[in-house]
């Protein structure tokens, strides 16, 4: 059990051990080798949609170094309104170029981003994390997708945000234009700071062209399934990002990070072929992110260059999911079978290798946990068998449960 400080510090009203509470997670993002195949993968296969890229290339001092390492952009994508929930930088380029930052053997996580309620938590939060001996990679605001944020690692290298805001992007499918770029801050900002619609009103008096930001709408053509009502590209709609599975070298000091420093929950932990393995969560979903014993990778035939066991989405239904996994073997997609013992709280999931060799977790529903923070004992979940899902399930209390997506489906 983590041992855990008092309550003192004022988080809106509420006194917290910590002076932030992370709400959920944000967003994620893959450093990748195949960066032109993971780009339609991601976006024709899976339905993220591109709202901004940069060419990280531009950085370089010398371009002819990275001429042989494909394409240099860094994409951001979303699946709803948030202006990102998924990013993808080219791995080559991305360590190249970023001399001060420190991608640890096996990382190709390049952020794990975890959203707070307001800009207080996040300036407090980093002035809390350096007591607390973290290292602080930078803080302050980025562009595109306007959120303010301090950056740190785990134990084992991984990069984590605490972030507050994000750029929404609404029925136009336009993003912020560069000339509001304006406000992106390298270091931690003072309080208070002006609003968002603010911003906008400042950059309307200066004449910017606020249609003028980065649209992309879907990247596959053709409405070709009913989606419960609506046409769609792809018989399947992702409605939510995570959980984040990740092997760690040292169990006990990953499990010890995520509770203490980050303030998750530890929900459940198993022990699977003699080792340990631990599920944490940020609010009511079962896990929001799931630790693993290195050695478990070779065991399972995952990708033995990287510390991501897996990246997860959330698609609208039982039946897409079913569905998406037909409409991903007919587009040639390689899939991975798992043990479902090594992710409960989420009965039915598959998981396909993205070109790269990484396995995204698919899934219609988590296990909620409710205000006692008991999880469903093993012994009630249905712990289904590969290839044998039936037709249709039985309705849990908690089906469909948790974060919901807000706005049309396509």
């Amino acid at each position: 059990m983590i041992e855990t400080s008092a309550a003192t510090y004022d988080v809106g009203g509420v006194l917290l051990e910590r002076p932030f509470k992370i709400r959920r997670l944000g967003h994620f993002g893959l450093n990748a080798l195949k960066m032109e195949e993971c780009v339609r993968f991601y976006t024709e296969d899976l339905g993220y949609r591109i709202s901004d890229k940069r060419n990280f290339g531009e950085r370089a001092e010398r371009p002819e170094d990275i001429a042989g390492f494909g394409d240099p952009h860094g994409y951001f994508m979303r699946y709803g309104t948030d202006h990102h929930s998924f990013v993808l930088f080219n791995k080559r380029v991305r360590e190249y170029i970023d001399k001060q930052r420190h991608f640890a053997p096996g990382v190709v996580m390049n952020q794990i981003s975890w959203q707070v309620g307001s800009l207080g938590e996040v300036v407090n939060g980093c002035d809390w994390l350096n007591e607390e001996g973290l290292k602080i990679q930078r803080s302050g605001r980025d562009m595109p997708g306007s959120n303010w944020h301090t950056y740190f690692y785990d134990p084992d290298g991984h990069t984590n945000e605490l972030y507050y805001g994000m750029e929404q992007v609404g029925w136009d499918a336009r993003s912020k234009p560069e000339p509001m770029w304006d406000r992106m801050f390298r270091q931690k900002p003072e309080l208070p700071q002006i609003s968002e619609d603010e911003e906008v009103r400042v950059a309307e008096q200066r004449g910017n062209d606020l249609n003028a930001g980065y649209e992309m709408r879907d990247s596959l053509p053709g409405k070709d399934y009913d989606v419960d009502g609506i046409l769609l590209p792809r018989p399947f709609k992702i409605i939510k990002g995570g959980p984040i599975s990740l092997f760690t070298a040292d169990i006990d000091a990953a499990a010890r990070f995520y509770a203490h420093e980050m303030g998750l929950r530890i929900s459940e932990e198993i022990v699977w072929n003699g080792v340990r393995c631990v599920f944490l969560r940020a609010n009511t979903e079962h896990h929001t992110i799931a630790l693993y014993p290195i050695e478990l990778r070779e065991q399972l035939g995952l990708r033995p260059d990287s510390t991501t066991f897996s990246i997860g989405i959330q698609v609208g239904s039982y039946r897409q999911l079913c569905d998406a996994r037909t409409f991903l073997a007919k587009r040639g997609r390689r899939f991975i079978e798992l043990p479902a013992e090594l992710h409960p709280g989420i009965d039915y999931a598959f998981h396909v290798l993205d070109p790269d060799g990484q396995a995204v977790q698919v899934y219609f529903s988590m296990e909620q946990v409710g205000w006692d923070g008991r999880v469903r004992p093993a012994s009630s979940r249905p712990n289904p068998k590969p290839g044998s899902w039936p037709a249709t399930l039985a309705g849990e209390a908690d089906v469909y449960g948790g974060e919901t997506l807000l706005g049309p489906l396509g």
